[in-house]
C-alpha cells in the first residue's frame, strides 16, 4: 500500500514556517509543486503495482526534488 511521504518532517522544517518561506520565495513554491506532482505519480504508480523499474525511477526523480528543497533552503 502507497504511503505518503511528510516532507516538512523529512526537511526537519513546520508546515507554517515552510509555507512563509515558499510565499517569500518563488523558486521554493515551484520547487514544491514539481515535488507533489511527483509524489503523486509515485503512489499513483505503487498503488497500480507498476513495474519496479518505473516505481524506483519515479522515487529517485522524487528524492531528487527534495534534495533540491533542501538545497535551496539552506542559508
Amino acid at each position: 500500500m502507497p504511503v505518503k511521504h511528510d516532507l516538512f518532517a523529512d526537511l526537519h522544517v513546520s508546515k507554517e514556517v515552510f509555507e512563509k518561506k515558499k510565499e517569500a520565495d518563488p523558486r521554493l513554491s515551484q520547487l514544491y509543486d514539481k515535488y507533489l506532482a511527483k509524489d503523486s505519480e509515485v503512489l499513483k504508480a505503487e498503488d497500480s503495482a507498476a513495474a519496479d523499474e518505473v516505481v524506483n525511477r519515479l522515487r529517485v526523480e522524487r528524492l531528487k526534488l527534495k534534495d533540491d528543497i533542501s538545497d535551496h533552503l539552506k542559508p
